[in-house]
Formats: C-alpha cells, structure tokens, sequence
C-alpha cells in the first residue's frame, strides 16, 4: 500500500467542504466516463432476513416471530419488492431505486469461508482468498485494470483515517478524511446506554450525560434513531464520506473505484429496535453518493457486503447470533435492478445449513467477479489473481448492457 504524503495531507487536513484543492488528491487526467465502483463494508454481520424479508415464506414466523414487522401495506410495514420479499422501511432511499431499476438485492449470498468469526471473518471477506493474505481483492483488481498508472495518488480511494485491508496491496490507493468529521456513530451512544442500563451506577451517569447534551429520552432508549430534539441533524461520518466518495469519483481526474465501512449490525441482543438505525445510516450515505456522483450516477455500481449473516432463530434476549447466509445489495445507474437475485433455499427444517442458518446458494465473490468483468472491463482471466484459490464463475445479468 502507497499512500502519498501529498494525499495524506489532504485527506486529513481538508475541511468538508470540498474545494479544487481538496480534490486534486484524485490524480492526474483520465477518462470522466469511466465506470465507478464503490464497495462498502457492513461491519458486524447484517441480518439479511430482516433487512430483506421473505414474508412470502410460511416457515418464517415459526422461527422469528416477533422479529418480523407487518407486511407491505400495513402500517410500519415491508416495502414490497414483488410479493415475496419486503425491504425493510428504514430502506426508503434504495426502494426507490429499486423502483427505478437501479437496486438489485441478492439473497442467501455468503463468502466462500464457513468462519463465525467476525475477525477471521472479515479477513477473508476482504481478502478474497482461500486463506488470509495480506492484501485485499480490491486491491488486486486495481492492479488488473487499465488507467490505474495515469493517476499517481491512486485509481482507488479508501474513505477514512484507515485504509480497510479490501484496499491494501501494491497498487497504488489514496485516502481521504475530512477534518473533524469522524464522531461516533449514534448507533454506538444507544448500545453503551443499553450496555449499562442495569448499572446503578454507570447506567444513570450515562443517561444524564446525554441528556445533557440534548437528547431525549425517547432516542436514548426508544425505537428511533438518536437524534438532537428540537436542532437540525447533522450528517453523520458515513453520510459525510460518502458524498465526498461521490464528488471525488465524479471528477473527470478523479479516482474511479472507492470503498467505505459502517458498523452497528452485530445485533445480538434488541435486534428490532436497534437494527433501524444503521439501515438509515447505510441508506442516507447512498443517498448521498446519489447525490454527489451527479452524471457519473450512471456509470457507477456501489456494492454493499457483509462477512456473514445471523442466526434463523431468535435468542433469549431479542436478537440473532453469528449465521451464514445473508443478502447483499447492488445500487448504482448501471445496475440491472428491479428484482431480487438469488436463489431462495427455503427455511424448512431439512433446509437451513447446520439447522441454524439461511443456507447460503450465491457465492460472495461471484457477486464482486460480475461487477468487476461486466462492469469494470477487467479481462476474465484475472479473476484468478484477485480471488486467487479457486475457480469463480462470475455472476451474470447484474449490469445493464451497454
């Protein structure tokens, strides 16, 4: 990994209002209808059967019951997505594209690894090999792509302080941050609160202290998002770095390919009030990317994934455990969207992996390879070096025929 000084400095220095000055980490001139790619990291293994629910399914309530919000057309419930499936509403920004044939979840997705280990996990989600490596499949395909030497600070740009291991490796990366920007998210005030609900001590120390910065008790504990009463919400880091992803891949010397990181799905416990709050955060930072990409929307895929999915069964204390299978989401104006990928395995007993889990029928990898040939132009016979161990045969129909 090579990160430039000069590219340094502008990341971390830059305010968020982004100038010329700011921009110029992006490098030197290439083509502005180049295709874009943004692969975002969802830390914590999302719970697919709740972010896309197949109520269409008998055996779902038999597991999950209290879980499972109404179906599409009552109130506080799914958005449809063709009368099996239902997005879940804190998803509004990616229905709509969904209705606009830009949005394409796909289901029973998982890596090519059996770990539940977020760790070890997470390694080989963003290693993309059959053991864990040093540098990420992202990466790897920067490497395999043309134009990447026309721009001296990096073809990819990693949003952050950290450049995740999906961007490390010898091909040439810069990376951004803007000054002051980087809080906590919301979702990690509510989870300490919860933490310490019980504490005599901590437990009401905690509640004070955000009281007093201006929270209330209904977004300290309730089912929303935290939120400032009666003041404008501020946009968190993810929304902030993601428009800035955006402005920077939309310039015609900018970077083309971008990867970004969210927490806050590792839901064990009060998965039904807590899990809203970063399926906002992910659909406010697409919006964002939206947005800020203007034209080059049209050119672009953003890939959302995970490093697994989580339990079928509810546990003791409202939540899911590590699991398998899980759905991952493809956006973007080059996306074939307008239904759901995948195929669906069915929840029967004799169906689940291990009788525990969404048993997994779409490759992880397959998903990326598709993107990265039919999208990326990269030549197939590189698949093999960017997900080095093993033969993948990339997923086809995810992107709009030119």
């Amino acid at each position: 990994m090579l990160i430039h000084r000069r590219s340094a400095l502008l990341g971390l220095a830059a305010s968020w209002t982004l100038g010329r000055s700011a921009l110029a980490l992006a490098g030197s001139p290439g083509g502005p209808n180049d295709p874009r790619f943004v692969v975002i990291i969802l830390r914590g293994a999302l719970d697919g059967l709740s972010a896309v629910t197949p109520y269409g399914d008998a055996d779902l309530r038999t597991y999950r019951r209290d879980l499972v919000l109404p179906e599409p057309g009552q109130e506080g419930g799914l958005l449809d997505l063709g009368g099996f499936y239902g997005l879940h509403p804190s998803l509004q920004t990616l229905y709509g594209l969904y209705r606009e044939g830009q949005m394409l979840p796909i289901h029973a997705v998982a890596g090519h690894y059996r770990s539940r280990s977020h760790f070890e996990a997470q390694d080989y989600l963003e290693s993309g090999a059959d053991n864990r490596l040093s540098s990420g499949w992202l990466n790897r395909a920067v490497s395999a792509l043309q134009g990447k030497a026309n721009r001296p600070d990096g073809y990819g740009l990693a949003m952050g302080l950290t450049v995740p291991l999906l961007l490390r490796g010898f091909a040439r990366v810069g990376s951004y941050a803007p000054a002051g920007s980087l809080r906590p998210d919301e979702g990690l005030y509510k989870q300490i609160v919860a933490l310490n609900a019980a504490d005599p001590v901590t437990g009401p120390a905690f509640r004070d202290g955000l009281k007093a910065r201006g929270f209330s008790d209904t977004a300290i504990t309730g089912m929303n998002t935290l939120s400032d009463t009666g003041k404008p919400r501020k946009p968190d880091a993810f929304t902030q770095l993601s428009f800035a992803a955006g402005q920077m891949l939309n310039t015609p010397d900018g970077p083309r390919i971008a990867a970004l990181e969210i927490g806050g799905w590792d839901t064990h416990a009060a998965q039904l009030g807590r899990l809203g709050a970063p399926l906002a955060q992910l659909d406010r930072g697409i919006e964002a990317l939206h947005q800020s990409l203007g034209d080059s929307w049209k050119r672009t895929v953003i890939l959302a994934m995970t490093e697994f999915g989580r339990t079928i069964r509810m546990n003791g204390t409202g939540g899911t455990d590590h699991g398998t299978g899980t759905v991952t989401f493809l956006a973007g104006g080059a996306v074939a969207g307008g239904k759901v990928g995948g195929a669906w395995p069915g929840l029967r007993p004799s169906q689940l992996f291990e009788n525990r889990d969404l048993a997994p029928t779409t490759d992880l990898r397959a998903v990326a390879a598709g993107v990265l040939c039919d999208h990326l132009r990269m030549p197939q016979q590189a698949l093999s070096t960017v997900f080095p161990g093993g033969q993948i045969d990339a997923s086809k129909g995810l992107i709009v025929s030119a």
